[in-house]
């Protein structure tokens, strides 16, 4: 017989299990947190399974395969972060404010590390599986579109590659560039933008 996640356990387990609406969305956090441990190449249904702790047929219950999950995954991830970048963005008034978070984006610390890695696991990962390139350029769209209603397309086109690099120098160095550099950096390509528009 067909073993299903909700024909296993007792009649009362079976139950908890079917209802369970969140199960999934766990799932998908628990997958992100193991590509941020782990990357790519480290994510198993095992692993998503133990750190959702949920049984190991509910994570192949809802992704049959490793591709789907991985998929799932950087989507729920790319949806959320959307969400967040235009949040952080809600109170700027004047080109002082967009610069602070700006560079906040690159100096945030630990609280911004989690997002970044997955970021660069999805670009990393894109370049080998063009399904989710597609990812990759709704997030593109997603946070140049916020940054252009500051600065205008042009800019925000800049901008946004600025920020890729200076945030992938941050992960990356051994000598991390100190606050005061990072916002020379961003005032000198956020400068040049006439018509400023709260």
């Amino acid at each position: 017989m067909e073993r299903t996640e909700a024909s296993t356990g007792t009649a009362e387990g079976r139950r908890a299990r079917r209802h369970d609406p969140e199960r999934r969305t766990r799932v998908l956090d628990a997958a992100l947190d193991v590509l941020v441990a782990d990357g790519v190449a480290g994510l198993t249904h095992r692993k998503v399974a133990s750190r959702a702790d949920v049984p190991l047929g509910s994570v192949t219950y809802h992704f049959a395969s490793l591709a789907e999950l991985r998929g799932e995954a950087f989507r729920w991830y790319v949806e959320a972060r959307s969400g967040e970048f235009e949040a952080l963005f809600a109170a700027v008034r004047t080109p002082e404010d967009l610069v602070d978070v700006l560079v906040e984006l690159v100096q945030g610390g630990p609280s911004r590390r989690r997002s970044a890695v997955l970021g660069f696991e999805l670009h990393l990962a894109a370049l080998r599986d063009p399904a989710l390139r597609v990812l990759t350029q709704e997030w593109t769209r997603a946070s140049r579109a916020v940054l252009a209603r500051f600065t205008g397309a042009e800019t925000a086109a800049r901008l946004d590659a600025l920020l890729e690099g200076m945030i992938l120098h941050a992960l990356l160095t051994t000598e991390p560039q100190s606050r005061e550099e990072t916002r020379a950096a961003v005032v000198a390509a956020v400068a040049p933008v006439s018509g400023w528009r709260a």
